[in-house]
């Protein structure tokens, strides 16, 4: 004895209802040179009816459940497509701005490391001109050094030569005329 059978009688009824039908079939006359028979169509008929109409409530329901779980997994997998592509075009994104950021962080490397070597080169153009300058200036400095030694040079010797004192026009050789006056 089956689930079923325990659980609702009608199965047994439509067992035996599929039998009939399957044994009036297995009975009916056979068409000469064919493997077709010829059957009473309202027999038939009415016995199927009989068998459906025996079916139990529980296996229409699971019918229905089974047209409804189709639709819903159809539902659900086309929900799993869009999901799967909304996370798709969203990686497709990330990995876009990931790349947009690593092709700017590279730049900046770039731009940075040319700012950084022309410093390094204006720095030494501008200590190279600065020193040629500095250079000039002390070849000017040492010639305005000799200049000024060979000046005091002059100067000393004058210095040091006896200065007379110079005679005074219209004074005649000899006479003090200030100096008489002053007693």
């Amino acid at each position: 004895m089956s689930d079923y059978d325990a659980l609702d009688g009608s199965i047994p009824d439509t067992e035996a209802s599929l039998e009939q039908i399957r044994d009036h079939v297995e009975q009916a006359r056979s068409m000469p040179m064919s493997a077709s028979v010829m059957v009473n169509r309202d027999e038939l008929l009415g016995l199927v009816e009989d068998a459906l109409a025996m079916l139990p409530e529980e296996i229409r329901q699971a019918r229905w459940l089974l047209k409804e779980r189709e639709e819903f997994l159809a539902k659900a997998r086309k929900e799993a497509e869009e999901i799967i592509e909304a996370g798709r075009q969203q990686a497709e994104r990330m990995v876009e701005r990931t790349e947009v950021v690593r092709s700017a962080r590279r730049t900046a490397e770039r731009v940075v490391e040319a700012a950084e070597d022309r410093a390094r080169a204006m720095r030494l153009e501008t200590e190279d001109y600065i020193d040629q300058k500095l250079a000039g200036f002390e070849v000017v400095l040492e010639r305005t050094m000799a200049a000024v030694q060979k000046g005091r040079e002059r100067l000393s010797l004058v210095v040091e030569a006896p200065v007379e004192p110079a005679a005074v026009e219209g004074d005649e050789p000899g006479a003090a005329f200030f100096d008489q006056e002053m007693d």
